[in-house]
């Protein structure tokens, strides 16, 4: 039997020595193809942060102000053509480095109390001194500011988002707002409307830094197969997505968790399934800061920052945009082995703060599939890792009827013992849910089905 790791190949001793081409975000407006000198400007202005602080500083928005800014338009291409090379890379260097920024400021948000937006705050702040071009921290500056009542700082940094471009305005993303809120006296219904399911499982990646996993692919591709399988999971085929390796790009999972998001009603249940790589910020801190997508560059820590999924951007969909009422989470991100990548490579699980913010809200189950400081292996006698073969063993039993704590009983259970058994190491899932939670069975019928088919 073969085992895997996870982990990141640097650690951080100055996150500003890293700089990387970041990519920059395009312009709200598309502009239309143009000639001569009006053409040159504005083919050349999406290219970089830096160009984009640069004009808005002299006040230059686009097309339309090439009439009313003519005066900038000189400057602009001075800049363009004198500033040497390696002063624009250190600019969109610094984007990767702001983005991480951005994402240490949504990891602030747990209860939505004062110091927790203050330090927030500071943090976005941080983010546009790195990288004035970054909207989404313009745009989190808008919530954050309209949270502590700075009325004229939000309308600011909203205008500057919209400038830049933000995609976490387009999702209208909002830290602060739960999509399933307790409510007082509710009585959980009994019935589950529908059902919708997203999939993830990456054993390839184009960094060959990054060790290769075995069975992280069929692991969701059994997943999937079990959720539509009509006798246990009951969900509608195109009700499941299913997305693995070379799909597994972060743009792509970030279209599916808004795929999902859009797609869910408050009775309806909600099924998330990721396998992969799971790797902190820096070497000595615990804990899941981002997930490694297929196209995740570790050439660097900025590299790592704009390139990789961050842990926050799933947790939220979940926590702000999910309306569902139940939903079930199930995380393996911390896989042991790849001996020779060991020691470049540090394990990371989810860590309690995901848990916590995880569960805020109604109806939310998680389930991870090893303890922090564990790893999580791989059988190649059933070509599966022990938690999704033992996860699937549990779904099928009874029909797929059982509820969400017996199959984490048995899962717990078999799992500890098969790698206690078969490497003489510990790896115990872990369960954490909401204080008000449904009865979550994955097997439900759904109403909707029931109705369709007219029993």
């Amino acid at each position: 039997m073969d085992v895997r790791t996870v982990g990141t190949i640097f650690t951080l001793e100055s996150q500003s020595t890293f700089v990387r081409h970041a990519r920059s975000a395009p312009l709200s407006r598309k502009p239309r193809p143009h000639r001569g000198l009006r053409g040159i400007v504005l083919s050349l202005l999406p290219g970089t942060p830096f160009l984009r602080a640069f004009c808005a500083r002299v006040g230059f928005h686009g097309p339309l102000d090439l009439g009313a800014r003519a005066h900038s338009v000189p400057l602009l291409l001075l800049v363009l053509f004198l500033l040497p090379r390696p002063a624009l890379a250190e600019e969109e260097g610094r984007c990767g480095i702001a983005k991480d920024y951005v994402v240490q400021a949504l990891e602030q948000i747990k209860t939505g109390d004062h110091e927790e937006v203050e330090n927030g705050l500071q943090l976005l702040k941080h983010a546009n001194e790195q990288c004035m071009s970054l909207g989404d921290a313009w745009y989190y500056r808008s919530l954050f500011e309209q949270k502590l009542g700075h009325a004229p700082q939000a309308d600011y940094s909203i205008k500057k988002a919209k400038f830049f471009g933000s995609p976490a305005m387009d999702d209208q993303a909002d830290p602060f707002h739960l999509a399933a809120p307790p409510i007082p006296g509710e009585k959980p219904s009994s019935v589950v409307h529908d059902k919708w399911a997203l999939v993830i499982g990456i054993n390839k990646f184009k960094d060959t830094r990054v060790p290769r996993l075995k069975y992280t692919s069929k692991d969701a591709r059994d997943f999937a197969a079990l959720l539509k399988d009509p006798t246990y999971g009951r969900f509608a085929d195109d009700h499941v997505h299913l997305v693995t390796d070379d799909q597994a790009s972060t743009r792509k999972i970030k279209e599916e968790l808004n795929w999902l998001a859009r797609s869910a009603g408050k009775d309806d249940l909600v099924v998330v399934f990721l396998s992969s790589h799971g790797t902190p910020r820096e070497k000595d801190t615990a804990g899941v800061n981002y997930v490694i997508t297929n196209d995740t560059d570790l050439k660097d820590a900025d590299s790592l920052f704009a390139t990789a999924l961050p842990m926050v951007e799933l947790v939220d969909v979940v926590r702000t945009r999910m309306q569902a009422r139940r939903a079930a989470i199930f995380l393996d991100t911390c896989h042991s082995g790849a001996m020779a990548a060991a020691a470049a490579f540090n394990s990371a699980q989810v860590s309690d703060a995901t848990f916590d913010r995880l569960t805020q809200g109604v109806g939310r189950v998680i389930i991870a599939s090893s303890e922090a400081k564990q790893k999580s292996y791989e059988n190649d006698k059933v070509q599966n890792g022990y938690f999704t073969y033992n996860l699937v063993r549990a779904l099928k039993q009874n029909g797929g009827s059982d509820s969400m704590d017996k199959i984490f009983g048995f899962v717990h259970d078999e799992v500890a013992r098969q790698v206690q058994s078969d490497y003489k190491a510990h790896q115990t899932p872990v369960l954490s849910k909401s204080s008000q939670t449904a009865e979550i069975v994955i097997g439900a019928r759904p109403a909707s089905t029931t109705a369709t088919s007219g029993n």
